[in-house]
């Protein structure tokens, strides 16, 4: 049977609406594991030097008809959501045969003033020095430690095979924060007003669930 699917333009307006399904700044999340509280790794700081602040997250098929861009908060309780429990699927369904190329963008709202851009900065810098599938790796990790950022607590080995130290200093110095802020900006530029916001091929998609934006991809395939 054929699945369709509910577009939305990307203007303001329209991405409200797929803004009042997530955050739209304000509050935190729950959770806890990875931390990035300087404390708890013996490291001496000292500021990034030179990142990549062309690097983009991405997966899939760079030569696929079909483009999805997710643009995420890491502090966003709802991107935690759609990380977690959303895209496995379209990873698994799309991502993994080939069928799309998909993109991770930064939109800081911020839901957390505090870590929104730091652990935005941290996560980029993992993916620039390892790859993106470190990257991706990180960023789970990431989500699924949300709020518990700063409690002192540590992991023997960072997510996606990071050096501790350089995943502080990324966070500390915020060595990304420009990449994410022209992020933000393009993400503005196309209407998102809230996170997470997923587009295929350009155009909005009403949810963040993995049958709303498949049924999308299945269009646009």
């Amino acid at each position: 049977m054929e699945r369709t699917r509910r577009s939305l333009l990307a203007g303001a307006a329209s991405v409200g609406v797929v803004g009042a399904a997530g955050c739209l700044g304000g509050g935190g999340g729950g959770g806890g594991g990875l931390s990035f509280d300087a404390g708890a790794y013996d490291c001496d700081l000292t500021e990034p030097s030179d990142p990549d602040l062309d690097y983009r997250p991405t997966l899939g098929n760079p030569d696929a008809d079909v483009t999805v861009q997710a643009f995420e908060d890491f502090t966003c309780g709802h991107c935690a959501t759609y990380s977690l429990d959303h895209f496995p699927t379209i990873r698994e369904d799309y991502i993994e045969p080939g069928d799309i190329h998909y993109e991770h963008w930064d939109f800081p709202l911020p839901v957390d003033e505090q870590w929104a851009v730091p652990i935005a900065s941290a996560a980029r810098g993992v993916g620039d020095r390892h790859g993106d599938e470190a990257f991706f790796e990180f960023a789970k990790a990431a989500y699924e430690s949300q709020g518990a950022y700063g409690d002192g607590s540590s992991v023997d080995t960072m997510p996606g095979g990071a050096d501790p130290c350089a995943v502080l200093a990324d966070a500390e110095f915020t060595a990304y924060e420009e990449a994410s802020a022209s992020d933000k900006s393009e993400g503005e530029s196309m209407g998102v007003s809230g996170t997470p916001t997923i587009f295929v091929n350009g155009e909005a998609v009403d949810t963040y669930e993995a049958e709303t934006v498949a049924a999308a991809i299945d269009e646009a395939l």
